[in-house]
């Protein structure tokens, strides 16, 4: 089955059966979206809107419901568009635990490169086909790896949670700067001042957060994602079968 065969899901509202309405120009769906996902990388998803996109293409929002249901759908679509940026390796099974952590690796940077596109991924289940696409790949690597279906299910839901979330934090703090540098001397400013102020707390009340200060707040943003990576899937091991 390709792409263009897989059904819709049944919550998803349909086009099918709507009066169709005729675009003033020629748009397409894929111009949509990618104009969409050029707005949320420049300037965040809150930025996108039906008239917004409309502006781009020199017309009326009315021209763009010819090709989506609304907002939402759109931004379904173009979270399951990045998806296909996601390399997927011919599965290994002694190698499983490594590719694992590469299609997160993978999926974390496309997704930051696309601003706070990760928010639309959350409180949802992205079932476009590119976006299956990865989720059949993550399932079939753990199966073939030795862990049970429904262990596998439920990893893959926690590791997309993962993913996703943290993606969408460092987007929210990036958004905040214009430049890395920028971030990283806010960070290194306000590293400081957090760890010299759990050194000030009570000791006899906050013995660990004093002692312990300057390691909690080290690491950056990879190195952290990496850390709890391998939390993920090196703990997965242990429910092989």
């Amino acid at each position: 089955m390709d792409e263009t065969e897989i059904p819709p899901p049944p919550w998803r509202r349909s086009m099918a059966g709507r009066p169709s309405r005729a675009a003033r120009t020629p748009l397409s769906r894929d111009e949509i979206i990618r104009a969409g996902l050029r707005i949320v990388a420049a300037e965040g998803i809150d930025a996108v809107s039906m008239r917004r996109l409309a502006a781009e293409f020199d017309t009326g929002p009315s021209s763009l419901y010819a090709h989506v249901a609304n907002k939402d759908e759109l931004l379904q679509l173009m979270f399951d568009e990045i998806c296909g940026e996601v390399p997927i390796p011919e599965i290994d099974p002694e190698r499983w635990q490594e590719q694992m952590k590469q299609i997160a690796r993978d999926a974390y940077r496309v997704m930051t490169r696309y601003g706070d596109i990760a928010r639309a991924a959350l409180a949802t289940i992205p079932v476009g086909p590119k976006a299956l696409r990865v989720s059949e790949a993550m399932l079939a690597m753990m199966v073939a790896g030795g862990l049970d279906p429904a262990t596998a299910g439920w990893a893959l839901d926690r590791l997309f949670l993962y993913i996703t979330a943290d993606a969408y934090e460092g987007a929210i703090f990036e958004a905040r700067f214009k430049s890395a540098e920028e971030v990283q001397a806010y960070w290194e400013e306000f590293g400081e001042q957090l760890a010299t102020y759990y050194e000030s707390l009570p000791e006899d009340r906050f013995p660990n957060l004093r002692a312990h200060a300057r390691s909690l707040i080290g690491g950056g943003r990879e190195e952290r994602f990496e850390f709890g990576l391998d939390m993920l899937i090196d703990g997965l091991a242990r429910h092989r079968r």
